[in-house]
């Protein structure tokens, strides 16, 4: 069974970029209409994958009955779009959603707070199903 090569953004598109949620890749491994609709319009930023999102993705499948299509998917995402690390910047981010998050009352995933500091520092949008990523200052979520 072959996989289905993951809908890069073609020459054209808008020059922005994104930050990918683990979610988002879940839905490309299943071949979401809807989201391989969003990748396809040409206004959809061009995709980045960070250390989190591949960590819990990784962990995903390892834990799945039939690992091969996931794994496959990921090395062709991973070949094909760069990935976001962190770094003190990134701790800072981190720190001040943290705090304002938990001023606020709210709570999200320790992750997510993660990948909202990575987008908050290179100013990009979250491609995510997520809604809590709205509540935090300065992020923009993009859905599908």
């Amino acid at each position: 069974m072959g996989c289905r090569r993951p809908r890069i953004p073609k020459t054209g598109h808008n020059s922005g970029k994104m930050i990918v949620d683990t979610n988002a890749l879940s839905a490309l491994s299943y071949d979401d209409p809807a989201l391989l609709a969003r990748m396809d319009h040409p206004n959809t930023p061009r995709p980045y994958l960070n250390f989190i999102c591949l960590g819990e993705y990784r962990s995903g499948i390892l834990g799945s009955t039939r690992p091969q299509k996931p794994l496959a998917m990921l090395e062709q995402i991973c070949a094909a779009w760069p990935t976001l690390h962190s770094d003190n910047i990134t701790v800072t981010h981190y720190a001040e959603i943290s705090d304002k998050l938990r001023t606020k009352g709210r709570s999200i995933p320790t992750n997510d707070i993660w990948i909202a500091a990575l987008a908050r520092q290179h100013d990009m949008p979250i491609l995510s199903q997520d809604r809590h990523f709205d509540h935090i200052p300065g992020i923009e979520r993009i859905g599908w």
